[in-house]
């Protein structure tokens, strides 16, 4: 892995007049990543098209960040399932997009245990769908298909996997992402192209990214969400599996990834239509417990092991490695474990105590970017 140690040597800006009216279709923006992206593209001043389920819970961040503003005229909000082609044509035909996020996914490896069969379907052909739906779109597209860090067939390896690693997955979640990267690399390989049969125009590359954490996500079991609730609640954190390793990182960063990848896909450079890893670095592969105890020091309470024989299977040792997202595309991570932690407990508790949501999200966001423009 390279090392970087907070070095903004080497570091790419993003680049604010390619995003100024840029038509972006982002699919999943309902969701947590979704949502603080849709907030970063609209800074960005891009025309953003949306589509996505329905927000789950009466907490989502999107509600809070946009449930004013669906009228908006900077943005266009679209509400479907990738599985209705007729309803997804429409808005790629409406939208007719020059850069796609497609994050809509169903995200959570133990509800892929209770619905295995929707998770598959929402994943793969989900994301079949989108890519033959951007047929219809008429000039030059970038493509960023986002899957999960989990879809390397998983070695407990102490090492952390490249994107020429073994694909796979244990669980339904995992091996439907791992399905999703097959099936765009096959549809990449055999409808990108001047063939008669293929679409000249459209470029497509898939992001690896997970464990992230941030300010508004209220998902169930993730164990940030879990943990802060508990705390809300003056309850323990209820910690499932507390020697499990993660790349914990903020969410902001695998997204100024996604944004990166985009740019570079517009300069039709075939490099780039390939996968790339966006985590954090080595030193923010930590167990679940150092989470917990590191949001602890910012917000006191007490955390139980809940772990059982039982449980259904989950991945102990996972990380990536960085180094082709850091030589192509000068992407690399900018906080640290213990900044990530802090700004991340910093958000619930702001917003706990009154602070707006949004306020909290461009708090963050400017406190980021501003480390990009200070090299």
């Amino acid at each position: 892995m390279v090392a970087i140690k907070g070095s903004l040597e080497g570091l790419v800006m993003l680049q604010s007049d390619f995003w100024q009216g840029k038509r972006v279709l982002l699919t999943g923006h309902t969701g947590f990543k979704g949502s603080w992206l849709l907030l970063w593209l609209q800074q960005l001043g891009a025309e953003v098209w949306t589509y996505s389920l329905e927000p789950e819970g009466d907490s989502s961040l999107f509600s809070s960040l946009f449930g004013d503003s669906l009228t908006s005229q900077r943005w266009h909000h679209r509400i479907g399932n990738l599985l209705d082609r007729p309803s997804l044509d429409r808005v790629v035909q409406l939208s007719q997009p020059e850069v796609v996020f497609h994050l809509a996914a169903q995200p959570l490896v133990r509800r892929s245990y209770q619905d295995p069969v929707g998770t598959w379907s929402t994943n793969v052909l989900g994301s079949l769908h989108l890519l033959e739906s951007l047929r219809l779109v008429m000039q030059p597209c970038s493509v960023v298909m986002v899957t999960t860090d989990k879809v390397y067939e998983n070695q407990e390896w102490s090492y952390g996997y490249r994107e020429n690693d073994r694909l796979g997955g244990h669980d339904p979640y995992s091996a439907s992402k791992a399905a999703s990267e097959i099936a765009i690399s096959s549809w990449r390989s055999s409808f990108c192209g001047i063939a008669p049969h293929q679409t000249p125009h459209i470029r497509v590359a898939t992001a690896r990214a997970g464990n992230v954490i941030g300010g508004g996500d209220w998902a169930l079991d993730r164990i940030f969400p879990d943990a802060i609730r508990a705390l809300m609640n003056n309850s323990p954190i209820p910690v499932r599996n507390p020697s499990a390793t993660r790349p914990w990182q903020h969410v902001i960063e695998p997204l100024y990834g996604y944004l990166r990848l985009a740019e570079a896909l517009s300069s039709d450079r075939s490099l780039f239509c390939d996968a790339f890893n966006f985590g954090p670095n080595a030193s923010s592969n930590r167990p679940v417990v150092d989470l917990v105890t590191t949001i602890l020091k910012h917000w006191p309470g007490h955390w139980e092991d809940q772990s059982v024989d039982s449980a259904p299977h989950e991945a102990n040792l996972l990380h990536l490695q960085i180094d082709k997202a850091y030589h192509h595309l000068g992407w690399f991570p900018q906080w640290d474990f213990n900044t990530t932690l802090t700004r991340t407990v910093g958000w619930y508790r702001a917003v706990h105590e009154g602070a707006s949501p949004l306020e909290c999200c461009l708090a963050d966001l400017n406190a980021y970017t501003k480390l990009l423009t200070s090299s």
